[in-house]
């Protein structure tokens, strides 16, 4: 029948689908250690999990079917990396209080209008430089694993290589697979923990500490918009989907704001997995690529049900896997970051500034080094002149976006 044909196109789904699974596997071992450095326990890292791929499915299949167009959502991954650094000894109250001031943030900006003002306010190349601090620490953390770990972490690494040219798509999934398999072989996996459960929402009440306002929520305020939500808006353009931002923007944002106490950290638009589902391999016809998101959204919210056996398979695998394959899915981000910091002559001191300076894990009066780096960086762009020198041409080098890095796959 028609409708069939249509609801169920098998390039749409298989779409859908592989974003789905890049989408989890290239980042979920970073979401598991942000969730742990917060204190969540079992429970809690099921809750999140569920709260986010929720949060997810809901958003890809309502605003897909809204626009017509394939709207892909995700978890911030730059956003988990940065937590995963700067809720130590935080405590879930505290962070829960800072997810909340993010998505109201984000809501507010989507609400106003604000998106596009807000991020001219922060410069391109110093929120970029901010990522590539927060995410330094797990790039050099694959290669501080394989002291105590190398055959584990070097096989994943050797297998990454080996995909990254042949299969770049798959080439994180494949070496998580690696890694299984070298931890199945020498007894270091612990599968007997691994049960399967639907997931349970488990509530946290917020606190809110002026700290965790300027050292957490405003740096992942930053880092989602700039980092996740202005190239996911950059994909969609690309590809000709000409949809209003400020509503995608208010509607990931209020979601956000609805499951930050159950462990929604951070949703946003995606960027890797969209251009999955926004290009031509998802359906012949850009008009049908919506289903793609509608499928997408589906599969989401189905693994966010069994986000119990998600947090239990995390925790059957060995540290040095979840951190090697956190920097392995990290190294097309940190890579893209890094240029996009550095291309613009009149901001680069200012952007090393802001590298060195958050990658430094400085704190001061209880603030983490995130939000410390980006006023370095804004009070070295004042000092240099930046803010006052000429606006590049119009030809002028544009910034790396996610999508230059596609075959990476380690975005979202």
């Amino acid at each position: 029948m028609t409708w069939l044909r249509l609801a169920f196109p098998l390039s749409a789904i298989t779409a859908g689908l592989l974003a789905t699974v890049v989408g989890v596997t290239s980042s979920a071992a970073i979401v598991f250690s942000a969730a742990r450095a917060a204190g969540a326990g079992d429970a809690e890292l099921a809750s999140w999990m569920l709260a986010l791929f929720v949060g997810m499915g809901v958003t890809c299949i309502g605003l897909s079917l809204r626009y017509k167009a394939p709207i892909i959502t995700a978890w911030s991954t730059p956003g988990a990396a940065l937590l995963a650094t700067g809720l130590d000894g935080v405590g879930l109250r505290v962070a829960t209080g800072a997810f909340l001031v993010s998505a109201a943030l984000i809501t507010l900006s989507g609400v106003t209008g604000w998106f596009a003002r807000v991020m001219d306010r922060v410069p391109v190349s110093l929120a970029a430089a901010l990522l590539g601090g927060v995410l330094v620490q797990f790039g050099i953390g694959l290669f501080t694993q394989m002291q105590d770990n190398f055959v584990l972490v070097f096989t994943m690494f050797a297998e990454y290589l080996l995909c990254r040219r042949l299969l770049p798509r798959y080439a994180v999934l494949t070496a998580l697979a690696a890694g299984v398999l070298v931890a199945a072989s020498t007894g270091s996996l612990h599968l007997s923990g691994v049960h399967l459960a639907l997931a349970k929402p488990v509530f946290t009440a917020p606190a809110f500490t002026w700290q965790a306002v300027f050292g957490i929520a405003i740096p992942l305020f930053v880092v989602t918009m700039a980092s996740q939500n202005l190239p996911g808006v950059a994909v969609l353009r690309n590809d000709g989907y000409d949809v209003p931002v400020s509503p995608l923007i208010t509607w990931t944002g209020a979601t956000n704001l609805v499951l930050a106490p159950f462990g929604a950290f951070g949703l946003n638009l995606a960027a890797i997995t969209a251009a999955i589902c926004t290009g031509p391999q998802a359906h012949p016809d850009p008009r049908r690529r919506y289903v793609a998101g509608v499928w997408a959204g589906l599969f989401y919210l189905v693994v966010g049900l069994l986000g119990a056996t998600v947090g239990s398979l995390l925790t059957a695998l060995p540290a040095a896997l979840v951190l090697g394959i956190a920097g392995i899915g990290l190294l097309g981000t940190i890579g893209s970051s890094l240029t996009s910091a550095l291309t613009d002559d009149r901001w680069r001191e200012a952007a090393v500034v802001t590298f060195l300076a958050t990658a430094s894990g400085f704190k001061l009066l209880g603030i983490g080094s995130a939000f410390w780096g980006l006023l370095a960086g804004l009070l070295t762009a004042a000092a240099t002149g930046a803010f006052h020198l000429h606006k590049p041409t119009p030809d002028a080098p544009t910034p790396a976006t996610p999508e230059a890095t596609l075959a990476a796959s380690t975005d979202d």
